[in-house]
């Protein structure tokens, strides 16, 4: 594993099932990975909106497929405006309609939904989630796991950290606090680094904000330890 050849190695602390398939990347391109999960992703109760009012839904997590519950089925016959291959992959799953799957973001996802004629989706989304501009039906949330902290400080030591989201990134910044300075991140993308906070022995954001470039960041952090262009590399 790279690791063993004088790299970094690897922390993923996003929730399950999206952590084992981080997991899964990593170390397929070699790296020397390990599952933290800091959340875990649960369903909250959702009034589901007159249908009518949307011509399409935009999934942005395929978590929000996956804990919408029965109030789904309502909405259904909409067309999907997926961000990402999994949501998309998750969704058909579901029995749902997939129009568009863009990639590289939620503004090129909706850009290739308005010229696909879609114009008024339908949000369906966790808590925390990236703005969209359109209507949102909160239909999951995720929950902190308790976590020794100074378990958590030992492990992220000397580890390149990836974080998925602003509330990874504050609740790592908090666990690791005054030692941060022996911690590197990667970030999905640059609102994430930013809310990291300074300090970090390495910081830097994908170029576009898919686990797949997250990934690629990380990997060939931990295979050449001298590049990335320094902290909070846009």
């Amino acid at each position: 594993m790279i690791a063993a050849a004088g790299g970094r190695g690897l922390l993923v602390v996003r929730p399950e099932p999206g952590n084992a398939r981080t997991l899964a990347r990593l170390r397929a391109a070699g790296g020397d990975a390990r599952a933290w999960p800091l959340f875990a992703a649960a369903p909250v109760a959702w009034e589901v909106p007159e249908a009518t009012g949307y011509d399409a839904l935009l999934i942005t997590s395929a978590n929000a497929v996956r804990h919408a519950g029965a109030g789904l089925a309502a909405l259904a016959h909409l067309p999907v405006i997926a961000v990402g291959d999994e949501s998309a992959g998750v969704a058909r799953d579901a029995g749902l309609d997939v129009a568009v799957v863009g990639h590289g973001g939620v503004a090129r996802a909706l850009a290739s939904a308005r010229a696909a004629g879609l114009t008024r989706p339908l949000h369906l989304a966790g808590r925390e989630h990236v703005a969209s501009g359109h209507p949102v039906a909160i239909v999951y949330a995720s929950a902190d796991l308790d976590t020794d902290t100074g378990d958590f400080r030992a492990a992220a030591a000397g580890r390149i950290v990836l974080l998925h989201s602003v509330r990874a990134a504050q609740r790592v910044a908090a666990l690791v606090a005054d030692t941060r300075q022996g911690v590197e991140i990667a970030a999905l993308s640059p609102a994430i680094c930013e809310a990291a906070g300074p300090g970090w022995a390495f910081a830097a954001a994908a170029d576009v904000p898919t686990d797949a470039a997250l990934c690629r960041l990380a990997i060939e952090r931990a295979i050449d330890p001298a590049a990335g262009g320094g902290d909070k590399r846009p």
